[in-house]
């Protein structure tokens, strides 16, 4: 795990000075961040339902802000449990080809046809179609388990969770039985998962090709993937989003920035800014001037196209689309592209003085 730190900017930000343009994005701020600990469903869950709070979330931002002023905190998701040995595992209403193997299921027509087929649910955009692998990423939400493959009902299921941007829908072998010492390699039946996102969902992403429980072989196939195509909510006491087209590369008044890993929340971003204004204010300079963060822009951070996290610049004043010019950066051959780049600004305007 990374331990959570904010960047030097930050931990002087009382008496800090404008950073000189442009605001590359910055590295070892991304390194330090906490890696969730869940980027896709434990292999024998069969459900795994979202409990993401937009207002706690918001809050531990803006209390991890504040506290990494002073120490570093960190995060940890819970994963839970494991079924008992060789007990009957749940659903399997999925179709089945004739022969139980593994090459049968990769190889099963029905697969094919039902992914390539499916229908684009409306205010979403298809990502890829018909893989032989899941979705593996850091903004992961939970899972649940279909009894028809049916793009519209986990259309639905994100529709319904707060922050769900995206959504993959697979067919996956999986075990009738726990594998166990007595059930090594037991008969197989199919499951249909829906998975939920906090991020878009990318072919780079799907990553996941299946994985062994006991001697017994999960795989996936008929895998696509559906992306929202709506920005991201409003902020109270922010006027926004205005979307962007990178991310902004102003000339002056930049104060720092957050990253956080996981799922996209410009809510975070939101908490980050009030902190930061919250803790300037208490510490002014000698003439009763502070950096007010009047303004932040909240992008979705990639690693070569697999979404990472939430990244946050703040600014003590608001900027237009025409400065948002950062697309990415590379760090060795890994590249850090910027997406769903939006800009919030405070409204009313904080001074910066006491």
């Amino acid at each position: 795990m990374r331990s959570a730190c904010l960047i030097a900017a930050l931990a002087g930000l009382a008496y800090a000075v404008p950073k000189p343009a442009p605001q590359n994005m910055n590295f070892e701020e991304i390194d330090s961040a906490d890696d969730p600990t869940l980027t896709g469903p434990p292999v024998d869950a069969v459900s795994q339902p979202v409990s993401y709070d937009e207002q706690a979330a918001k809050a531990s931002a803006a209390a991890e802000v504040t506290a990494d002023l002073s120490s570093p905190s960190k995060r940890s998701l819970a994963k839970r449990g494991v079924n008992d040995p060789c007990s009957p595992q749940p659903d399997g209403y999925g179709p089945k080809p004739a022969q139980d193997t593994v090459d049968a299921f990769l190889g099963f027509q029905t697969f094919a046809d039902t992914a390539n087929n499916a229908a684009t649910p409306q205010g979403y955009q298809n990502s890829f179609k018909n893989l032989q692998a899941s979705v593996n990423a850091n903004s992961y939400m939970g899972l649940y388990t279909l009894k028809t493959y049916d793009t519209i009902k986990c259309q639905q299921l994100c529709d319904a969770a707060n922050l769900c941007t995206a959504f993959n829908i697979y067919f996956e072998r999986d075990p009738t039985l726990a594998p166990a010492d007595t059930c090594k390699d037991p008969a197989s039946f199919t499951n249909i998962k829906c998975t939920l996102w906090g991020s878009g969902v990318t072919k780079e992403a799907a990553v996941n090709k299946g994985q062994y429980r006991r001697d017994f072989h999960v795989v996936i196939a008929g895998s696509n993937g559906y992306t929202k195509n709506n920005p991201p909510d409003a902020q109270p006491g922010f006027a926004g989003p205005t979307e962007f087209g990178g991310a902004i590369n102003a000339p002056n008044s930049y104060i720092g920035q957050k990253y956080f890993p996981g799922v996209y929340d410009a809510g975070k971003c939101a908490g980050a800014c009030q902190a930061n204004t919250a803790y300037n204010k208490r510490h002014p300079r000698s003439d009763g001037t502070y950096d007010a963060c009047n303004f932040f822009n909240v992008y979705l951070l990639s690693k070569n196209n697999v979404p990472d996290g939430t990244y946050c610049s703040l600014y003590t004043k608001a900027w237009s689309k025409q400065y948002s010019t950062n697309y990415g950066q590379y760090r060795g051959s890994d590249y850090f592209s910027v997406s769903s780049s939006y800009g919030y600004t405070l409204d009313p305007q904080d001074p910066g003085h006491i």
